[in-house]
């Protein structure tokens, strides 16, 4: 009888550093959330607002979903991040600080 080979070693998880990344991705969102929100505020038009809000979806979630698709670790974990904070965010604010509140157009 001959034995099976032997068995390719497993990867280390890496799911602290995805953890720790996604944390680290919403503290980051935030503070580009708020040197945005002051900017567009200063503005003191709609079109500062909309602009603002268009640039902080696209950074959110364009950048996310492109560090999450690189499929590396420290990757997902910041691209993850970055989308957990736009929503938490939106949803915190009422979409007052991330532009989707219809109220900040009128």
């Amino acid at each position: 009888m001959s034995t099976p080979p032997p068995q390719p070693p497993q990867q280390p998880r890496q799911t602290g550093l995805i953890v720790g990344l996604a944390f680290v991705g919403v503290f980051g969102y935030i503070v580009v959330n708020v040197v945005v929100g002051f900017a567009a505020l200063a503005t003191e038009s709609s079109v500062g607002v909309g602009v603002g809000a268009a640039f902080l979806a696209v950074f959110a979630l364009g950048l996310g979903l492109v560090l999450v698709f690189m499929r590396k670790p420290w990757s997902q974990g910041l691209g993850m991040g970055l989308m957990i904070g736009w929503a938490l965010v939106s949803i915190a604010s009422a979409g007052f600080c991330t532009g989707l509140n219809p109220g900040l157009y009128a």
